[in-house]
């Protein structure tokens, strides 16, 4: 589904990435693992559309994205492509059922269609009770999952996800481990995966280790 070839990338003389290539299969939860610094965030915002490569080629379906130009990176981006941050990124004057919603009115749906699918997806991730809640209204674990079904509210082919459990307590982090799978196994949801944590890295369907700018082998 998602192809890199020979990605490069640098800022001024650190050569950050040098000739990674990588292949993401639909329904796949993939990790990528590294020491800090190592290039994986690099790589995860290269292969998400949110960064460029100074050399190499993104393909979607055998499209070649990395030649689109901004706003047709920005339409492909809204449409097929989640996000999910360390730091959850909500907006604090917005309740949850808004903050999902967003991607969806940015879409153009209808809005009853955008908070229907807001409300199911807040429902299946257990936050029915919390839809009016803002975000400092919520617990970190209760945020993250509102940042999840935001992900999911375009249904989009692949949800990249930047040290997700990176900002949560152990037993948070348990639970949205296994929420990650759950949607893998509901909807054959494609999951790529920047993170230190070891447990999650290791339950992933695929492992793939970052060492100075490179896959290791």
């Amino acid at each position: 589904m998602l192809k890199a070839i020979d990605i490069h990338k640098s800022y001024g003389s650190l050569h950050v990435l040098k000739g990674v290539d990588v292949a993401i299969n639909k329904g796949e939860i993939v990790s990528i693992v590294g020491k800090s610094g190592a290039g994986k965030s690099t790589l995860l915002h290269i292969l998400g559309t949110l960064d460029q490569a100074d050399k190499g080629q993104v393909l979607f379906n055998g499209k070649d994205i990395s030649r689109l130009k901004s706003k047709e990176l920005s339409s492909f981006r809204n449409d097929h492509i989640g996000f999910i941050f360390q730091f959850h990124h909500l907006l604090p004057e917005f309740t949850a059922l808004e903050n999902v919603c967003i991607p969806g009115f940015i879409q153009k749906r209808p809005e009853a269609e955008v908070e229907k699918r807001a409300k199911e997806l807040l429902d299946y991730l257990g936050l029915s009770e919390r839809l009016l809640h803002k975000p400092n209204q919520l617990s970190g674990g209760e945020q993250q999952r509102v940042a999840v079904a935001r992900s999911l509210i375009n249904q989009p082919a692949i949800i990249f996800a930047d040290e997700p459990t990176g900002n949560l307590d152990t037993a948070s982090s348990e639970e949205l481990h296994q929420l990650l799978f759950k949607l893998r196994d509901d909807f054959q949801q494609t999951f790529v995966i920047v993170t230190h944590n070891e447990g999650l890295a290791d339950m992933s369907d695929r492992k793939i280790e970052m060492q100075d700018g490179r896959l290791s082998r």
